[in-house]
């Protein structure tokens, strides 16, 4: 069961705090999208100095947009293409200082300057990746790749692998 909690402490505990809270929302929770829209609503709310956060799933093609929060986005993302598209075919967290530098970069929101990607890998089959945008040049570092590479399995601990 959810559970609000306020964000104080250390950074660590903060990040335990919404761990343990994603475990409440999800648990016992069966349908992607319920779990998707949940997750990207409390990363939202807990992680400052974001602009977007959200979801793009794998339809056996390309990624395609999932639940989120934020301004409208880019619906159809090639894998290989911008930073969402070379996590999910790279198959790794990729972390963007200055998106403006990045080769290929698919500018969905003009605010954003940074941006970290968590590909969602379950079972050996991409599932799709968790996208989080900043205004901020810089505002991600390892602390936050760890705490959402945690999230992120957590996440696909519920997740169901799309049917093929």
């Amino acid at each position: 069961m959810f559970q609000a909690m306020p964000y104080e402490g250390t950074r660590a505990e903060q990040y335990a705090s919404v761990l343990s809270q994603l475990k409440g929302l999800i648990h016992d929770e069966t349908n992607n999208i319920a779990n998707l829209a949940n997750a990207s609503s409390l990363l939202s709310h807990f992680l400052q100095d974001v602009n977007w956060t959200g979801f793009y799933l794998f339809d056996g093609k390309e990624l395609v947009l999932g639940p989120f929060q934020g301004l409208p986005a880019c619906i159809r993302i090639p894998l290989g293409r911008g930073v969402c598209g070379t996590a999910a075919a790279e198959r790794r967290t990729i972390v963007v200082e200055d998106v403006h530098k990045f080769p290929g970069h698919i500018a969905c929101d003009a605010a954003s300057n940074s941006e970290i990607v968590v590909p969602l890998v379950k079972d050996g089959e991409l599932i799709g990746v968790m996208d989080i945008d900043s205004p901020l040049k810089g505002r991600f570092d390892s602390v936050d790749q760890a705490f959402l590479e945690q999230f992120a399995d957590i996440l696909l601990s519920q997740l169901q692998n799309p049917p093929k």
